[in-house]
């Protein structure tokens, strides 16, 4: 007789290979489960990049957000106020290049602008447009006179401006001519402002933009004029 192997051994050769197999390999519902956390975690991350893309771009070419360090400005602007800054509206800079976009006005007599600060280019001063380019300017008697006409302008008008007798930039009885591709700016408290009576004019290339709007406090919320 030929010797065979018990039945019993064959069969328990098969069970444990397909015990094996199981606890080799992942179970259907883990493997879903894994890519559906991969996906969950690809789209937040994606989400987050958009929005970091889209926040930067907004800053440097639409509109970024100031804080107001002191009381040159007042009652304009108090120490404090956070306020939205209009950066295309006198065409927004691409970093790292020399290129401006197209404006869509040219700055005006009474804006409040931003630049940066002629004399320390970490700085943001803001003040306000008092005289453009190729006009003459003169501080007499607390008021603005512009081509040696007072301007009577409200924005200009209602406030008190006074001479630095040192400067020549805002002595008394001095008019000054504004050069091309600058402007003159005060500030609204004159008597705690250092502006253009103190350091001279400030170039086009250096505006950032129009302050617009006084978003913080909320009590104090409203357009900038």
């Amino acid at each position: 007789m030929r010797n065979q192997k018990p039945a019993t051994a064959k069969a328990g050769c098969r069970q444990g290979g397909k015990t094996s197999h199981r606890q080799g390999g992942v179970p259907p519902r883990r493997q879903n489960q894994k890519k559906k956390i991969k996906s969950v975690v690809r789209e937040w991350v994606e989400s987050l990049i958009v929005a970091l893309i889209l926040a930067l771009f907004i800053r440097q070419f639409i509109v970024q957000a100031f804080k107001i360090p002191t009381g040159s400005m007042r009652t304009t602007l108090l120490e404090g106020d956070r306020i939205l800054v209009n950066k295309f509206i006198y065409g927004a800079k691409i970093p790292f290049t020399d290129l401006v976009l197209p404006a869509l006005r040219e700055p005006k007599r009474g804006d409040v602008i931003v630049f940066i600060y002629p004399q320390d280019r970490k700085k943001d001063f803001i003040k306000r447009l008092i005289a453009l380019p190729g006009e003459t300017v003169e501080i007499k008697n607390g008021g603005i006179y512009i081509n040696e006409v007072f301007n009577k302008e409200p924005l200009i008008s209602n406030h008190y401006y006074y001479n630095r007798p040192e400067s020549a930039y805002g002595r008394e009885g001095q008019a000054i001519k504004v050069p091309e591709d600058f402007y003159y700016v005060l500030g609204d408290n004159s008597s705690s402002s250092q502006d253009s009576r103190y350091w001279g004019f400030v170039p086009q290339k250096n505006l950032l933009g129009k302050a617009m709007l006084i978003y913080w406090p909320i009590n104090r919320m409203r357009i900038i004029r």
